[in-house]
């Protein structure tokens, strides 16, 4: 009985989707207009930080040995840096959802290959076109050559929900008169891969560049046949974001001629690397891995209570999990420990990993034994601990003793921290109360942001 329940909800939906492309096509459902969210260039810059929706695929973002990759990422990244702001990335894998999301200002910016279409030019503001897509056609090694559309037949065609790809195959059939079926499904397009490369079904829809790179991995995807040739794609913005939306293109301007193609090569072009970073166990695209030493650094964070991919972020950081790393200031080890306190945590070796890491949990420990009393909750303590291990728990007592005496709340790491940056400026670090003196506290404090990152970036991408 159930089987013939499921059988009969696919039949249906077939027919509501699948049959007829003007069907519901042109519905939309009424809601009560909204207030427009409303927040430009300077309020990002402001606020310190951009918003970005990307995909968390083989080509836009994902984890590698530890290292955040993909081409949107590194885009973002650059332009982040040229708007002096930090990222925050957010990852939405339904293409309507980052549009809610746009208009919410639960993100600034969709980072998704976009073509312009006249219902999403109503939603959102594209920029200029970062290049030209062809989309393809992707079945496996039983499926047919396709020399004419008729040769689909009466098959159906999978595509992802929000995507250009229905649009572009009811073209199709209704210019041709054919009789493929069309189903859309929240599936994202290297899902639907695997599930042709798996024989599950027979066809699905995607950029050319994106089944390029799935076709190193599956050697018998067959991705001949065009569905449309060099459709200019963009990212998108609020319509009221216009500074941003300026900003953006000058900066797409700027690396349309070096920038972009290089990394468009790295990731799209480059056939071995894509293989290694779309199978390795420590990829987040094929395993759930950071690094090889996974194991002692789960086995540390369980004495300091912390979610192991928080340590492992700390670990990147500072060495990018090379044991034998030695910073210019002699700093050694996984977690570049300096060597008085090398040996103060009794690590003998510190190339040793095992050793090198559980000395740097012990320094850990410490700092959270002193920071205890003073801040309390666990998630707001550990950005002190962070900053401490960084520039030295002297430097960070300093700033929260200022805090206090200028009535900040104590307890807070954004109430804290604009005191630790003031340490460069006189009139603070020679105040009588601070006794480490001067130091470059916004280095600190940018340190600590970049740990939360990539462990926010970990927790994403990563099982716990």
């Amino acid at each position: 009985m159930k089987k013939v329940f499921i059988l009969f909800s696919t039949i249906v939906t077939l027919l509501l989707f699948g049959v007829q492309c003007t069907f519901l096509e042109n519905y939309k459902s009424k809601k009560e207009k909204e207030e427009p969210y409303i927040l430009d260039l300077n309020g990002i810059q402001n606020r310190g930080f951009i918003r970005a929706a990307v995909d968390n695929n083989s080509t836009g973002y994902y984890i590698y040995r530890g290292r955040r990759m993909g081409y949107e990422f590194e885009l973002l990244r650059d332009l982040a840096k040229r708007l002096d702001v930090q990222l925050h990335l957010v990852l939405v894998s339904d293409i309507e959802k980052a549009f809610d999301y746009l208009a919410s200002g639960q993100v600034d910016v969709i980072a998704f290959n976009l073509e312009e279409s006249e219902e999403r030019k109503e939603k959102a503001a594209f920029s200029i076109p970062l290049g030209k897509m062809n989309t393809v056609l992707v079945g496996n090694k039983n499926t047919p050559k396709i020399q004419a559309w008729e040769d689909l037949g009466t098959d159906t065609i999978y595509v992802r929900e929000g995507a250009i790809y229905k649009s572009q195959l009811c073209a199709m059939k209704d210019s041709l008169q054919l009789d493929y079926t069309i189903f859309p499904t929240p599936d994202h397009e290297e899902t639907l891969i695997d599930r042709v490369a798996d024989g599950e079904i027979k066809w699905t829809i995607a950029d050319q560049n994106i089944a390029q790179a799935n076709a190193t991995y599956y050697g018998d995807l067959n991705i001949s046949w065009k569905v449309e040739r060099d459709g200019e794609v963009s990212w998108v913005v609020r319509k009221n974001s216009t500074k941003l939306l300026s900003a953006l293109n000058n900066w797409l301007e700027d690396k349309q001629k070096r920038f972009i193609p290089d990394l468009y090569a790295k990731y799209f072009l480059n056939s071995k690397n894509s293989y290694f970073r779309n199978t390795s166990p420590f990829s987040s695209l094929a395993g759930n891995q950071i690094s090889v030493y996974d194991d002692i650094i789960k086995g540390g964070a369980a004495q300091l209570g912390w979610d192991w991919r928080l340590l492992a972020s700390l670990v990147y950081k500072e060495s990018r999990f090379d044991t034998v790393a030695t910073s210019y200031a002699g700093a050694k080890g996984l977690l570049q420990l300096m060597p008085v306190t090398l040996e103060r945590f009794g690590v003998t070796n510190p190339n040793d990993p095992q050793q090198s890491l559980m000395g740097g949990v012990r320094y850990l420990r410490y700092l959270d034994k002193f920071w205890l009393g003073r801040v309390p909750e666990t998630s707001e303590r550990i950005k002190f601990i962070l900053a401490s291990y960084n520039i030295g728990h002297g430097h960070v007592e300093d700033a929260w003793k200022l805090a206090l005496k200028f009535g900040e709340n104590t307890q807070s790491w954004e109430s804290v921290s604009k005191y630790l940056e003031l340490k460069s400026d006189p009139s603070y670090y020679t105040d009588p109360i601070v006794k480490s003196g001067y130091a470059k506290g916004h280095l600190a404090v940018n340190y600590v942001e970049d740990v939360m990152s990539v462990f926010d970036s970990y927790k994403a991408l990563v099982e716990p």
